[in-house]
């Protein structure tokens, strides 16, 4: 396999393609194209040139031209570029590094010069590439981090009841399920782009953060609560919302907490204002805890509680249904009858065990 770094000269004159490839040979893979068409074909090819001699006076496409090309293209836009040419005023070099080239060569050029020059672009260009690949692993590590800690914040919060296992991983499938089959619309798709859909679904663990703070005299009661009891229980929504706004403020950066937050505070709110903590009607709801919402109740009616036995999915969905347009967004409820066999299919593979993770769109 050839290593060695790969230069593309351009230039329509032959002689001074030879002339270069003989001071470069030894140390480069060379390439050679006589017009600027031909180079930016070469250089947009899947192995492009790590660097580019480039002369200025062609027919066709100049050099110039051949150089902005280059730059407006962020496929190309990281080749470093050297213009050799016989044009040797000053406006000329001003002209050619304000278009992006690295370096200004005037023929005739000195092989010692174009050696010096041509090696420490080339070692300037592999320290940026590596510099790039340390940030594109810091960022994905970085970012695999912070999922991975807020699924945990998560789970602390599930493992108070030890009858919800795997709630957690079902609920954030549910309203991945529901993002997507929305996104289809065009009401929608503008808000939940395959960006916005990741964070509803990384930020979703964390709906019920605030029940680390209810005792668990209330969480765990086998029966029915009372008033009062219930009215403690409604504070899981703002504790776990102003928990997520204290760690915001201690992190740099918290966009998926912003959409955490929406969820926590609001998926116990209702579609007719019925719900809780501030009784936010329709629209005012936002979309993130809209969907939560379904994807809550749907799993708290399917799974085992300490107050109730598992309903089985075919009592659950004329449920959902029947709380469109009262409970539910009748929009996230459509979209939930276009994913149902998925939810289904979801309720059945993650069960009581919150470690698993399913397959998106199983079966």
């Amino acid at each position: 396999m050839n290593l060695r770094p790969k230069i593309l000269i351009v230039d329509d004159v032959t002689e001074n393609i030879h002339f270069l490839m003989n001071i470069l040979k030894d140390d480069y893979s060379i390439n050679a194209a006589t017009s600027g068409e031909k180079a930016l074909e070469l250089a947009r090819k899947s192995s492009p040139p790590d660097l580019i001699l480039l002369d200025i006076m062609m027919p066709g496409m100049d050099g110039y031209e051949v150089c902005a090309t280059l730059k407006a293209d962020k496929e190309t836009a990281g080749i470093p570029i050297i213009f050799v040419t016989s044009l040797d005023e000053v406006s000329d070099e001003s002209k050619g590094l304000h278009l992006g080239a690295v370096d200004y060569l005037t023929k005739p050029v000195i092989p010692e010069l174009v050696k010096s020059r041509v090696f420490n672009q080339i070692e300037l260009k592999r320290y940026r590439d590596h510099l790039e690949v340390l940030v594109d692993q810091r960022t994905t590590q970085l970012k695999v981090s912070k999922e991975a800690t807020i699924e945990a914040m998560g789970i602390v919060a599930e493992n108070r009841d030890p009858e919800t296992g795997g709630h957690i991983q079902r609920t954030k499938e549910y309203v991945r399920l529901l993002s997507e089959a929305l996104a289809t619309r065009a009401k929608y798709r503008g808000r939940l782009t395959d960006r916005n859909i990741e964070l509803i679904y990384h930020s979703a663990p964390l709906h019920d953060l605030g029940k680390v703070a209810i005792s668990d005299s209330i969480l765990l009661k086998p029966g029915k609560l009372t008033k009062d009891e219930f009215e403690v229980m409604k504070h899981h929504t703002t504790i776990g919302e102003n928990t997520i706004l204290l760690t915001q403020q201690r992190l740099p950066e918290t966009q998926m907490l912003d959409v955490a937050r929406e969820i926590a505070g609001g998926h116990h709110e209702k579609w007719n204002g019925l719900g809780y903590p501030r009784g936010l009607k329709g629209d005012m709801i936002p979309l993130s805890a809209r969907m939560m919402a379904l994807a809550d109740v749907y799993d708290a009616l399917i799974s085992r509680r300490p107050y109730k036995e598992p309903m089985l999915h075919s009592e659950v969905y004329p449920m959902i249904l029947e709380g469109a347009g009262s409970h539910f967004d009748p929009d996230v409820v459509e979209a939930f009858i276009e994913q149902v066999d998925y939810f289904k299919a979801t309720s059945e593979q993650i069960v009581d065990a919150p470690e698993e993770a399913v397959l998106h769109k199983v079966g």
